[in-house]
């Protein structure tokens, strides 16, 4: 599948910001079953400092700018094409017991990836819950193959928490989203990786897009889609399993990957610090289209 994306944010402040330094990420990864070209990244106003070819601490592609004249608006726009393959079969043959590769089963010296273990312990926004942890028991019975109870996990979540875009901000606690049984993709991402580090297992936040299609007999609104958000676990043996609790799935060819990190904090689409400003409004329109 090829798909042309637009992802459009733009700030309006009630005073003019006489300064700001940011960091985005808006420039999707180059990982297996998606081919990124033609990306670009415009910024008004005009950056003074432009870096737009580095990379954060977990490889994703980041750019950092510095805005030194004065502006009440700002406005950054990303635009690519995305070629993305067909997700690999699950894995079926030999699949391990879940509680047979979590974490306190890895022996040293086994060639695990070092960089896994950065998603196996608490996050700045995935904090250790013992609701967590009494959410994801009923998936993980001893000796159920990694795969099922990973799939199961995802198909409870998605039957068991309401989507609701009004119920939970950026900030709102992991422990306020299990009590309350609300929120949007972003939340059911930290309650799927808090299910599964509860568990032993190591699990990472992944940011990106899916494709999305209009109802019957209506056009899709321009600017109507938004950015997606899922969970990936590592599987030993297989590598990287991505679920989406949002929509009960695994992620596949609908699925385009930014970045991945710990937790939202790592990903952001554009965070900073500003020099003035007073309030501000945040307006954000994103377009996943298939192409030819």
């Amino acid at each position: 599948m090829r798909f042309r994306v637009r992802h459009r944010t733009t700030y309006k402040y009630t005073e003019p910001v006489q300064l700001s330094h940011h960091a985005a990420h808006l420039r999707p990864r180059e990982v297996d079953g998606q081919q990124i070209t033609k990306v670009a990244v415009t910024i008004r106003p005009e950056p003074a400092v432009l870096h737009d070819g580095g990379q954060d601490y977990f490889g994703n592609p980041t750019t950092f700018f510095t805005i030194q004249a004065p502006h009440s608006t700002l406005e950054i726009e990303s635009t690519f094409l995305v070629d993305t393959n067909q997700q690999p079969p699950l894995p079926q043959l030999a699949v391990p017991a879940w509680d047979s590769v979590r974490l306190d089963t890895w022996p040293g010296g086994r060639g695990l990836d070092e960089s896994v273990m950065d998603y196996v312990f608490a996050s700045p926004q995935v904090p250790v819950l013992e609701e967590a942890a009494e959410f994801a028991r009923p998936s993980f019975p001893p000796g159920r193959p990694l795969t099922e109870a990973l799939v199961d996990l995802t198909r409870r979540i998605f039957q068991e928490f309401d989507f609701d875009p009004e119920a939970t901000s950026v900030g709102t606690p992991l422990l306020t989203v299990f009590e309350e049984r609300k929120g949007v993709c972003q939340d059911f991402a930290h309650v799927g990786i808090a299910c599964a580090r509860a568990m032993g297992l190591a699990a990472r936040y992944v940011s990106g897009y899916i494709r999305t299609i209009a109802p019957p007999g209506k056009e899709k609104m321009v600017g109507a889609d938004a950015s997606h958000a899922w969970l990936s676990v590592y599987q030993p043996g297989w590598g990287w399993l991505d679920l989406d609790p949002t929509n009960n799935m695994v992620a596949g060819q609908d699925h385009i990957v930014v970045a991945w990190g710990r937790d939202y904090d790592d990903v952001s689409p554009i965070r900073g610090v500003v020099l003035g400003g007073g309030d501000h409004q945040v307006h954000v329109a994103v377009d996943v289209v298939e192409s030819i």
